[in-house]
């Protein structure tokens, strides 16, 4: 009997939520969408690590590897996490007052006594 026949082949996925809802990879605080925006755009596991130097490299390894096995479901999360991002953006940008135009920046600028 070998070594690997008594070890069960299975792998724990180093995902967590916190909070409910937001998931986060191994003990780290990194969201899972930006381990998986960054393998989508290219980037190794240890260039990810790299970025997010609270990653452990196992854990990048271990959710890429779950994302190609889950990849509709995952891609279904990020899309979840996308829209909820635009709409905070458009929250902010609701409740923000617009910001001065080039005219008046000019004008201040002068104002002031730079000659643009």
């Amino acid at each position: 009997m070998t070594g690997l026949e008594q070890k069960p082949l299975t792998l724990s996925i180093p995902l967590r939520e916190d909070p409910p809802g937001i998931l986060r990879v191994g003990k780290s605080r990194v969201l899972l969408e930006l381990v998986l925006r960054a393998h989508q755009q290219g980037k190794t596991p240890r260039e990810i690590v790299a970025m997010y130097d609270a990653l452990e490299i196992d854990d990048v390894y271990a959710v890429i590897a779950y994302y190609l096995a889950h990849r509709a479901e995952l891609d279904e999360y990020l899309l979840r996490c996308d829209e909820e991002a635009e709409a905070v953006r458009r929250r902010i940008e609701a409740t923000q007052r617009p910001g001065p135009t080039r005219e008046e920046l000019l004008a201040r600028s002068r104002a002031k006594g730079f000659n643009l």
